[in-house]
């Protein structure tokens, strides 16, 4: 009786398994047909959302939130209630009358009682505005009129600036410089790198046939600054770093230097220009060493390009 028992308890325990298994295939293909059928309503509730929207109605688009849904826009700001977000939608449409909206639904999923749906939104100012890309995440409600919305939340989708985005204010430099004036002459070059994620800069410095200074310089954003960082290599093994903050007037260069002989160095450069063709640079608090350098200022055109080029 013992083994009959045994063997029962294990037969019962391969049939249970293969049951469960079963009812758990059988769920979750009822659920997958009752998520299915809310996408379906939702959708459907959204196209007629969209008309609404599209044809400036202000109050037929806010009926599809519930009377105290609310509305979260990219910048946290919260219009709570089916009037409110009718009158924030009706001075929408009177500053763009020509406004549409399109919405990409990419999800919906059944939580408890409500379905919760995600997507973007893509919005159309028409002449007077352009046009934005919004992510969102909606949770309905279902009511005796179908699915309404409870609670929707933008979020602004925006790519995020590249290292090119970050030096564009820079952007200017792109050229041949020299420097006015009579004495040393300073050439600067600066161009894109082939990624145009930095700017490169080429200094040539003489002082009649001698050759003064010839570096390289190389500008980018430091994401872990937060802020436009450059590096000069000199052809005397020198080199200096920099951190660029900009300011009303122009831009201000904070930075520190290792001379070949190993000792350091630092100064502030002030770079303002006075249009896209002619900037000055001053350099200010200037130590070597332990010895505080003269400071200097100097005035840069840029150069006119040579005939045939």
């Amino acid at each position: 009786m013992l083994r009959m028992g045994l063997i029962a308890v294990l037969l019962g325990a391969f049939w249970g398994s293969g049951v469960a298994s079963v009812h758990a295939q059988v769920d979750a293909a009822a659920t997958a047909a009752q998520d299915d059928g809310v996408s379906a309503e939702l959708r459907a509730g959204a196209a007629k959302l969209i008309e609404a929207f599209n044809g400036g109605k202000a109050k037929e688009t806010s009926a599809f939130f519930l009377p105290k849904g609310e509305w979260i826009d990219e910048e946290g700001t919260v219009y709570q209630g089916q009037e409110q977000i009718e009158g924030v939608l009706k001075e929408y449409f009177e500053k763009f009358p020509e406004a549409k909206m399109a919405l990409d639904v990419e999800s919906v999923r059944l939580v408890g009682p409500v379905a919760i749906e995600e997507g973007t939104r893509t919005m159309h100012g028409g002449k007077t505005g352009g046009e934005a890309v919004i992510r969102y995440i909606a949770v309905y409600a279902k009511t005796e009129n179908g699915w309404r919305i409870a609670s929707v939340r933008d979020f602004a989708d925006d790519p995020a600036p590249t290292p090119h985005d970050y030096l564009q204010p820079l952007g200017w430099l792109v050229g041949d410089w020299v420097n006015e004036g009579s004495g040393l002459v300073v050439k600067i070059s600066y161009k894109w790198s082939e990624d145009t994620n930095f700017l490169l800069g080429d200094f040539h410095v003489t002082n009649g046939e001698e050759v003064v200074m010839k570096s390289t310089q190389r500008i980018g954003w430091d994401p872990l600054a937060g802020k436009v960082k450059s590096w000069m290599f000199d052809a005397d093994g020198g080199y200096a770093t920099a951190d660029w903050t900009q300011l009303d007037e122009g831009w201000v260069l904070k930075s520190s230097a290792v001379i070949p002989d190993g000792s350091t160095g630092s100064a502030t450069i002030s770079i303002t220009a006075s249009d896209q063709s002619r900037f000055t640079m001053k350099g200010t608090e200037r130590i070597v060493g332990n010895v505080r350098d003269d400071d200097f200022e100097v005035t840069v055109v840029r150069k006119a390009p040579t005939a045939g080029k």
